[in-house]
């Protein structure tokens, strides 16, 4: 895992929400879909919104990161046993061999970004849309939050296969 490339990823979801929130874009739409008002904006603590903010995308990151680089399930078959790790031995041997002779597949952004779409559609969409729905919240609301969140987990996706 490159931590380097977790961080900068963890920073894509504010990126992407300054874009997409902005009154300009989505922002006025989504206030009037949200129910939300200047005030009740202006009474938050900005400074926790964003830093608990920045841990949880930090840790959507992480998570990721294991969806899109296929490699990191091979590790995970061997990482328990017995001397892995260890030089000449039999699991870190294979585990080697792996890595060098497919070690670059399926490792670009398309692909990234391709898991970041199914994981908008197949679990973004199905959660934020029942909340939404018990919630009394229209179609608009669940296609604003759910468009950035698909945008988010596609940039994130592909950053993180491309560069990781």
């Amino acid at each position: 895992m490159n931590i380097v490339v977790i961080l900068l990823a963890a920073l894509i979801p504010t990126i992407t929400g300054f874009i997409w929130y902005n009154p300009a874009v989505l922002g006025k739409a989504w206030m009037s879909a949200a129910d939300m008002t200047e005030e009740k904006m202006k009474g938050a603590n900005m400074a926790v919104i964003f830093g608990v903010s920045l841990a949880l995308s930090f840790f959507l990151a992480v998570s990721i990161n294991f969806m899109v680089i296929h490699q990191t399930s091979m590790m995970s078959l061997f990482n328990g046993q017995p001397g892995f790790g260890e030089p000449g031995n039999e699991f870190t041997i294979y585990y080697n061999d792996f890595l060098e002779r497919y070690g670059s597949i399926h490792r670009s952004f398309g692909h990234g970004a391709a898991h970041g779409l199914l994981a908008g559609l197949m679990f973004v969409l199905p959660v934020l849309g029942t909340n939404a729905l018990f919630e009394r919240k229209g179609f608009k609301y669940i296609a604003i939050n759910v468009g950035y969140w698909m945008v988010t987990l596609i940039l994130m996706g592909g950053v993180i296969c491309q560069f990781g």
